[in-house]
């Protein structure tokens, strides 16, 4: 991978070349000859008066290029090939003042004013380059003058063209800037991310000065110009002054910084602080001067300044520095390339290929360099660190050997040498006791793939990737705020302890930590991080558990353990962190007593289903009921949604859902027998569909019931289905295929997949009261109702509405083509006595109002 900025170098290059080189062979452009006709300052010539002056000469050079002059230079071009040339291209953007002029038979036929002193917009084509287009015939004689001011450079390379040869050759040049600049902007990238991970000032600084030299490039081409401030050619102007000095600044800073001249060399960093301010001044100075001023002081600045840079490199070569050996080639390059263009724009040099783009080669070639030398300098760096701090370190083994060897095997893991779970119940039992007003949160990080990583690569390499898994969690943790340390000791701060070889904890001011989420947010995509070992990513899947002190508990045990429950919860498991919940502790005393209970109450049938009916809103019948289960003697203390969480938790969801079965199919019958033919829908757990012998007790349990075919719907929703695809739409199709319908409850209140839901062997949806309960007033959940509906329709779907509560969302639902509701504005759930009744007085009133 390293070598491919260097392709794409040579690449663009050999392009480049092309691209440059003369194309009087190439048809659809050739470079023509010209004549020019100068100006002294203070005198001025119309066109008709410049065209027929006899002072014309003839241009020796291919490309016009006469340095800094004052003068006005008139060209003269003689237009030829009308049947393919139709545009003249100036290929030198950095002109104040341009006038194009078009004469037919010795009659102006055009007259276009533009130049780099008025907005872009005023350009006859909108390039980056002068651009202007020439209608010619064969039955004509046509002569193109140019009028050219400027206070800089006074060079016109100009080329004529075939317009469509042009904007294919255009491209093409775009696409190789678009090359160089790339390999810039990643060099800056990858200096700015090292800066932010080290904080070291020579990236920064390295990044200011290849920023500079890309920005230098771009002006010269005149992309920033085009890109950037197309409407303030004066910002356009003011910044190719300013860009030059500092480009120079920053780089005279890098290589004070980089080649360590203060330490090695102080004359030498003396004479280089000097050139800074020297710099620093001429980019003031631009301001207060004129233009043409500015950029001959400029680039008479940056030559010399660059040949001290380049002294520079060979010099600490010499002296031994190994870095110096990258930067003598890369300033060398950097120097040749601006000095030549330099030269070019005095005038010393013709228009080339290695002066027009000599700047773009050597700053391309010395970012590489450069990155390539920060990146040994990095390396070297990082080596003499790591060899110091393990000098260090046997040397402090070497005088408290005995002493921590003790204290280790008692306050200590040992295999990552943190604190252990001795240690930090003695701290956070120290911490509740000294400052109890406050309040704390016990965290532990849970390593839940451990056992597999210590499988596949044995437990000496575990234990290695343990070590390096507990640095890397203790310096993620430490800059959490109201983070405490557990241990303080002169070499080192333990913010976490190991309570076992999975586990880890610490403990932090709850009050600080929870007042910034972006810091905890942060740290826990830190703790995720893989590790690096022997070349391996290593994840270690990491989950958090919280218990809070005093809310729930006032010693280290209990929070210790409320914590690890935390921590095993689905919420854990699926967000990565989960605070501790009363309500959620199944092995709390409460909740095993709670479980015993519900265990009892099925065996001798304390629970009871009530049923809610579904009325059609085509037809205003009672179509279905849904049974809900309930706990009456428990009705006040015991949620029915705890009910089914309870028993998912402990297992005893598999017996509870077969008894919900049976007292369905029982009400079903008696339904029948009072010849109301209503069918049920009970709600079925996932965990239901992941039991290998579900599908085949409820056929046998159905077979035993006469006339229930088709009567009893299963519910599932779309988030549980999630869980477990496959199985689940496994289990769904063999249920299906004898005949029990499915219905998928609570859809829009979840993620999930319609490729996957649109699978299911599904007849009914029915919408989450969530996006029903507001429908009366939330115009955007009935846009997604309504949405809701459609599609369901057009997949072949009954709907239903839960949660309706009042005739206005009803009518709002009949208006949507909704099929059928469910909700407390046709009853509560009700025992089946009651809905029996309840179904009465319905029949009643009908045949009253009826």
């Amino acid at each position: 991978m390293a070598q491919h900025p260097w392709l794409r170098l040579l690449a663009a290059i050999a392009l480049l070349s092309l691209l440059t080189a003369p194309a009087a062979g190439v048809a659809g452009s050739y470079i023509p000859e010209v004549d020019y006709l100068k100006v002294p300052p203070g005198q001025s010539l119309t066109a008709e008066q410049a065209l027929y002056s006899n002072q014309w000469q003839r241009l020796d050079d291919s490309s016009p290029n006469f340095g800094y002059i004052r003068d006005t230079v008139w060209l003269k071009i003689s237009a030829g090939a009308p049947e393919t040339v139709d545009l003249l291209e100036v290929q030198y953007p950095q002109l104040d003042h341009l006038e194009f002029f078009l004469f037919r038979n010795g009659q102006q036929l055009r007259h276009q004013v533009t130049g780099d002193r008025v907005p872009f917009s005023q350009r006859p084509v909108r390039d980056r380059h002068f651009l202007f287009p020439i209608e010619q015939t064969s039955d004509a004689d046509y002569d193109i003058l140019l009028k050219v001011e400027t206070q800089g450079a006074m060079q016109v390379p100009l080329e004529l063209w075939n317009s469509r040869e042009f904007y294919e050759t255009s491209s093409v040049e775009a696409q190789i800037h678009a090359v160089y600049y790339g390999i810039l902007i990643t060099v800056i990238f990858f200096n700015l991310f090292i800066f932010s991970v080290l904080r070291e000032p020579v990236y920064l600084v390295y990044v200011l000065s290849t920023l500079c030299y890309l920005l230098l490039i771009a002006s010269l081409n005149g992309t920033t110009f085009q890109m950037l401030w197309p409407a303030y050619p004066s910002i356009q102007n003011q910044a190719m002054l300013l860009v030059v000095p500092l480009a120079v600044v920053c780089t005279l800073q890098f290589s004070r910084l980089f080649l360590k001249l203060k330490q090695t060399a102080p004359a030498w960093d003396r004479l280089v602080r000097f050139a800074i301010w020297v710099n620093l001044l001429v980019a003031a100075y631009t301001f207060m001067t004129d233009y043409s001023i500015g950029s001959r002081l400029t680039v008479a600045l940056a030559i010399p300044s660059c040949l001290l840079l380049t002294i520079l490199g060979p010099y600490q070569w010499y002296r031994g520095n190994p870095q110096a050996v990258f930067y003598t080639i890369a300033w060398g390059a950097l120097t040749l390339g601006s000095a030549a263009t330099g030269a070019n724009k005095y005038g010393l040099l013709p228009n080339n290929f290695l002066t027009a783009y000599s700047m773009q080669i050597g700053s391309a070639l010395e970012a590489i360099l450069l990155t390539l030398a920060l990146a040994a300098r990095l390396y070297q760096e990082r080596q003499d660190k790591v060899v110091a701090r393990e000098a260090e370190l046997k040397a402090m083994a070497a005088r408290r050997a005995a002493e921590l060897r003790l204290m280790d095997h008692a306050l200590h893991n040992p295999v990552t040498g943190f604190p252990n779970r001795s240690s930090f119940e003695m701290t956070l039992n120290d911490l509740m006791t000294r400052a109890a007003e406050h309040r704390y949160g016990v965290v532990v990080i849970r390593l839940n793939n451990l056992d597999s990583v210590t499988k596949t690569l044995g437990h000496r390499n575990s234990d290695r990737i343990l070590e390096l898994a507990s640095k890397h969690y203790n310096a993620a943790i430490k800059d959490l705020p109201g983070v405490l340390p557990v241990e303080q000791t002169d070499a080192h701060t333990y913010f976490l302890a190991a309570l076992d070889p999975q586990t880890f904890a610490f403990v932090v001011n709850a009050d600080q930590a929870e007042a910034a989420p972006r810091a905890v947010i942060s740290m826990l995509e830190v703790l995720r991080f893989p590790i690096d070992y022997l070349g391996m990513q290593i994840p270690m899947e990491v989950r958090l558990g919280v218990a809070i002190f005093p809310e729930h508990g006032k010693d280290a045990n209990t929070l210790i353990r409320r914590a690890i429950i935390a921590e095993g919860s689905e919420r854990a498991a699926e967000r990565g962190l989960a605070y501790y919940k009363p309500s959620r502790d199944s092995f709390s005393a409460d909740r095993l007593t709670m479980v015993s209970e519900l265990r009892q109450a099925l065996i001798t049938n304390q629970l009871s289903l009530y049923l809610q009916p579904k009325m059609s809103l085509a037809t205003d019948n009672i179509v279905g009921m849904e049974a809900l289960i309930r706990w009456p003697e428990k009705q006040d203390s015991v949620r029915p949604d705890e009910i089914i969480e309870l028993a998912e938790q402990t297992g005893l969801i598999k017996p509870l859902t077969r008894w919900v079965l049976e007292q369905a199919l029982i009400m079903r019958s008696q339904l029948l027998e009072q010849g109301r033919d209503l069918g049920i829908s009970i709600n079925i757990s996932p965990n239901n569909l992941r039991e290998p012998d579900f599908p085949m007790f409820v056929q046998k349990l159905m077979s035993s019931y006469k006339g229930v075919q088709g009567g009893i719907t299963f519910e599932v929703t779309e988030t549980s289905m999630m869980q477990d695809p496959a199985n689940s739409l496994r289990t769904l199709q063999s249920l299906n295929a004898t005949g029990i319908p499915v219905s998928i409850d609570d859809f829009g209140s979840g993620y999930s997949s319609l490729s996957y839901i649109k699978q299911l062997p599904a007849s009914e949806v029915k919408i989450d009261r969530s996006l029903v309960t507001d429908l009366a007033t939330q115009s955007e959940d009935r846009v997604i109702v309504q949405t809701t509906i459609d599609m369901c329709h057009s997949l072949g779907y009954q709907v239903v509405a839960e949660g309706v509560e009042d005739e206005v969302t009803a009518t709002i639902l009949r208006s949507m083509g909704c099929d059928m509701i469910q909700g407390f504005m046709l009853t509560p759930p009700l025992p089946f006595g009651d809905a029996l009744a309840w179904l009465g007085a319905i029949d009643t009133q009908r045949r009253v109002t009826g």
